[in-house]
């Protein structure tokens, strides 16, 4: 522990050694040092997060093994706050002079100074600390697949996409595997210490027969489990994607128009992701860029509709045992029955707008600050069959397979769908493509009015000012009574 009367002048002096190898409770007392500082200067609350991260990733094309991308990186960052303005500088150098010179530089960016040589460093009582990452998450790093049964496996994958797909022209599967390390100490008193394991493989092909085109992907992902890539099931998966392909490839242009959709589960989810889950976020109200900033409590939903954000679902790809402000994972009901319950805040948020604090202080390195940030985000399941809702279209869509897309500031929001089938009289007929969802938030929250009883999630990335995190989407079967489609 530092000394209780330790004076601003000794710091300079002083030379703590923790574990280099790993964050335990063996930095308590470099880092309460600095957060004393950081107090004694005149900062609010000061926060240090320190990182330590393994990636690899490679990509087959074909069957030739193309790229092999590892990765390994060490910094930290700190953020001082002071009254509702913060700042934040991130360093490579985790001596305890290296975390000194950025703090001050924070604290300078802030306008404080530090005390005077004979001023007293004030002692910040850290709380024990809470480790999420012991147990077997210690071996997780090298309990995963080595080098060499990765390639195997891809390459297998490949062979099992030329076996079962038509008219192939090019195949590719990638995988990716991000170990981290993380440390939350703050002046609060904070102190938590978590391991995370991330892992994804991703197959996919482009077919064509003359001026015919299709190109269909699938996503596999897994958080917590060194043996994902050992029992990824690439020959179901190949064979999906090949069917998708093959509906595809000789599918009609959809007209364009305005239709009731039915839109799949797992990866359909991610609409409601991006027009609705971002605007529900505080960094979105600090801003002024969500409609529904003023309406907690408040009607902004059919009333089928019932949505949650949450960190614990086992192997999800959102799951998270504590955010990155240190804040064990919860659960956060954003809509019940269309009424606007919560939004998701972080640290700053809380400060800022008045939200409670949600778990949801999210960043993707320790070279962003965090931000409040989606985690595992979908709509519940409803009691009505896949089939009750088929049945209740006369002519309008079956999106499968969600594209890419793009949103508004504001909600606005247009995304592809890959796979897409029309429905006449309650029975799913042809094969459709190009068609394109096009809409704005806060009118098809209104128009989701049947939810079916299969909710499934699936695996994606989200992009924001803490940069790119892993998230998971998710849905059951839905019914939107009335969208933009566009097409041809």
């Amino acid at each position: 522990m530092p000394a209780t009367l330790l004076r601003s002048a000794e710091l300079a002096q002083l030379n703590y050694t923790p574990d280099g190898d790993r964050f335990d409770a063996s930095w308590e007392p470099l880092l309460s040092t600095l957060l004393g500082l950081g107090r004694a200067a005149g900062a609010d609350l000061v926060e240090f997060f320190l990182e330590r991260n393994h990636y690899l990733g490679v990509l087959v094309e074909d069957d030739r093994l193309t790229s092999v991308s590892p990765r390994v990186s060490l910094g930290a960052g700190i953020r001082v706050f002071r009254g509702t303005s913060d700042c934040y500088v991130s360093t490579n150098d985790l001596s305890f002079q290296g975390l000194r010179v950025a703090l001050e530089k924070a604290l300078g960016l802030m306008g404080l100074l530090l005390p005077s040589a004979h001023a007293y460093v004030p002692e910040i009582h850290l709380e024990l600390l809470r480790d999420y990452g012991q147990g077997e998450k210690e071996g997780w790093r090298s309990g995963c697949s080595p080098m060499a049964e990765v390639a195997e496996v891809l390459l297998a994958g490949s062979d099992r996409l030329r076996q079962t797909t038509t008219h192939l022209q090019s195949r590719r599967l990638s995988y990716f595997r991000d170990w981290q390390e993380v440390m939350v100490a703050a002046s609060d008193g904070t102190f938590a210490r978590d391991i995370r394991l991330t892992q994804s493989a991703v197959a996919s092909v482009l077919c064509a027969d003359g001026d015919h085109r299709a190109s269909i992907g699938d996503r596999s992902g897994d958080t917590g489990n060194p043996n994902f890539l050992r029992q990824w099931d690439y020959s179901t998966l190949a064979e999906n994607v090949a069917e998708a392909a093959g509906n595809m490839l000789y599918a009609n242009y959809v007209e364009s128009g305005t239709y009731p959709v039915i839109m799949a589960n797992q990866f359909g989810g991610v609409i409601f992701h991006e027009a609705c889950g971002h605007l529900l976020e505080t960094t979105q109200i600090e801003r002024g860029t969500t409609p529904f900033a003023q309406q907690k409590g408040q009607r902004i939903a059919h009333e089928n509709l019932t949505a949650w954000d949450e960190g614990i679902s086992l192997g999800a790809f959102g799951s998270i045992a504590m955010d990155d402000e240190g804040m064990p994972a919860q659960r956060t009901l954003l809509i019940e029955n269309g009424i606007l319950k919560n939004f998701l805040s972080d640290r700053a948020g809380s400060m800022r707008t008045g939200h409670p604090r949600t778990g949801s202080g999210r960043r993707q390195s320790y070279a962003y600050a965090a931000a409040s940030r989606m985690r595992n985000t979908y709509i519940a399941p409803g009691e009505a069959s896949v089939a009750d809702l088929i049945a209740s279209v006369d002519r309008g869509i079956y999106c499968k397979r969600m594209g890419g897309g793009s949103v508004g500031a504001t909600g606005q929001f247009n995304f592809a769908v890959d796979e897409a089938y029309w429905i006449e009289n309650g029975t799913i007929k042809q094969p459709l493509k190009g068609a394109t969802l096009i809409g704005e938030a806060k009118e098809i929250l209104q128009r989701i009015s049947m939810s079916a009883n299969d909710l499934a999630l699936a695996p994606g990335f989200c992009g924001s000012v803490s940069g790119s995190i892993y998230v998971t989407v998710g849905q059951p079967h839905i019914k939107v009574d009335a969208i933009t489609v566009g097409g041809r």
